[in-house]
């Protein structure tokens, strides 16, 4: 069977539901997963009415260990899902040191643990298949230690660490993995989070819109990672190429020199 479905996790608005939007809109069946059962409903009735492509309707919570088990296996099972759009998130936990360990541990489950599992899940079925495509909605964050909430970013960080490496195992067996970097999008997981987007400039803020159809350009484009805010690929590729550098002397037999130890 052919694939031509998409799965895209936190679908019932921001950029999730936009993704839903894009996709329907290029002929793609969806399978929207999200906690609100309501604004899956409502999306889904419109993207049918609008462009006739199917649209079925999974009420998860991927932070519950039984919901996330159910959707992986969706994954897993159904080889028509050609698709995955993880991008199900939380912005939280603001300074460790005097954060909610609980919250913390919901931005670790959410944002790493379920992302891992889902894409552990569709990069199986999909190399075997010999073809497929992963997108991870990571965060420009991740370049930025220095300026934002220490676990959110690390989250996100791991999330293009993730995807990079992901590509490394997967792209011989034609499968397409990306991931987007967005900077601040106008979505309701800002105010949900307690950030102020009206505190920004307003140059910093980019539509929900905008963002998804930048990133599905970069997909198209054959993208590994598309920061969809960044004028020249070239400050990229500059940046990975200065990492890459470092690799010959990350692992020596000796301590250098610098350190004085004999």
């Amino acid at each position: 069977m052919t694939a031509h479905k998409t799965l895209i996790t936190g679908a019932s608005s921001g950029i999730g539901a936009t993704y839903a939007d894009r996709m329907a809109k290029r002929g793609e069946d969806l399978i929207l997963v999200a906690r609100n059962q309501g604004r899956m409903e409502t999306l889904a009735a419109r993207l049918m009415a609008e462009t006739g492509v199917a649209v079925e309707i999974i009420a998860a919570d991927l932070a519950d260990q039984h919901d996330l088990k159910h959707v992986a296996a969706r994954l897993y099972d159904d080889p028509a899902i050609g698709t995955l759009v993880n991008n199900a998130g939380i912005v939280a936990g603001g300074a460790v040191s005097t954060a909610d360990p609980e919250a913390l541990d919901a931005t670790i489950n959410l944002n790493v643990r379920a992302l891992t599992r889902l894409s552990a899940a569709a990069a199986n079925r999909f190399a075997a298949r010999g073809h497929g495509k992963i997108i991870n909605i990571a965060s420009v964050t991740a370049l930025m230690p220095e300026q934002f909430e220490p676990v959110y970013l690390a989250t996100k960080a791991y999330v293009l660490a993730f995807t990079e490496a992901l590509h490394q195992e997967l792209h011989a067996h034609g499968v397409v993995v990306q991931a987007v970097l967005p900077g601040v999008t106008r979505t309701e997981i800002w105010e949900r989070s307690g950030h102020d987007l009206s505190a920004l400039p307003t140059e910093m803020v980019m539509e929900v819109g905008d963002m998804v159809d930048a990133a599905i350009a970069g997909l198209d484009m054959g993208e590994l990672v598309t920061i969809p805010s960044l004028p020249d690929a070239a400050d990229w590729n500059s940046y990975k190429t200065a990492r890459l550098a470092l690799g010959p002397n990350l692992s020596l037999s000796k301590p250098a020199a610098r350190y004085g130890v004999h």
